[in-house]
């Protein structure tokens, strides 16, 4: 969605999980049922928040290790084709987007800025869960780690997300986690971190270029962002 009258101001890329949409009921569902057909203790909602942000396998590697189960190739790989497919069927059935985030993407889009989704979830889902959302036609690219071939915390997943958007001279990236603060330093594009995410540390120790609490927010400190480092 963009606004033909607008001046292109620049690219704003964001993470997906915990920053555009609360996804951890969903993960945590298809999670806890992987746990029951192999029989082993469920994890909940607060447990899974704690095993997201490197995409499906590194989450389902986390989870069998912090289960005593020594990783074996050939079980590790049904592991994780079978958490897919149990995700696969509820993507959306408890996932709800934060906040006051499809009012800001409209007002970031009708004021110039191109925007993009970087995430490390599988490419497919990301574009089901942001459309069965309403919010896909914000973004016309979405990328996932099977897009280009990397995934965060490489800095070449954000830079060909930001350059298939239409680049330009500006490029922000928002996220909520260790994995993207890194992401973007490495990249040498500014970032802003929210707070509500599923940062397993203190962001601000991290030093993003800002820190929010509330999605609507963002336009403030991309605008701070904007007067502090001109393009």
């Amino acid at each position: 969605m963009t606004n033909g009258s607008a001046e292109h101001k620049g690219t704003i890329v964001f993470d997906l999980d915990g920053t555009l949409v609360d996804s951890v009921p969903d993960l945590a569902g298809a999670l806890d049922g992987l746990m029951m057909e192999m029989g082993l203790p469920a994890f909940g909602i607060p447990a899974t928040r704690k095993l997201i942000g490197h995409g499906i396998a590194n989450l389902v590697r986390g989870a069998l290790t912090l289960r005593s189960i020594e990783w074996q190739h050939d079980q590790g790989l049904h592991a994780i084709t079978r958490f897919t497919e149990l995700y696969s069927e509820r993507l959306s059935r408890e996932t709800r987007p934060y906040p006051d985030v499809k009012q800001t993407l409209s007002m970031l889009a009708e004021d110039g800025w191109q925007l993009a989704v970087c995430t490390n979830k599988i490419e497919r889902y990301a574009k089901l869960i942001l459309s069965d959302l309403g919010l896909a036609r914000f973004f016309p690219v979405i990328a996932g780690p099977d897009t280009f071939g990397v995934a965060k915390p490489d800095p070449r997943h954000l830079l060909e997300t930001a350059s298939h958007a239409g680049g330009g001279d500006r490029i922000i990236f928002v996220g909520d986690s260790e994995v993207d603060i890194s992401t973007a330093k490495a990249a040498g594009v500014p970032v802003i971190a929210v707070s509500y995410g599923y940062a397993k540390t203190p962001l601000a120790a991290l030093l993003p270029e800002a820190l929010v609490d509330r999605f609507s927010d963002i336009p403030k400190a991309i605008d701070d962002i904007a007067r502090e480092c001109p393009s």
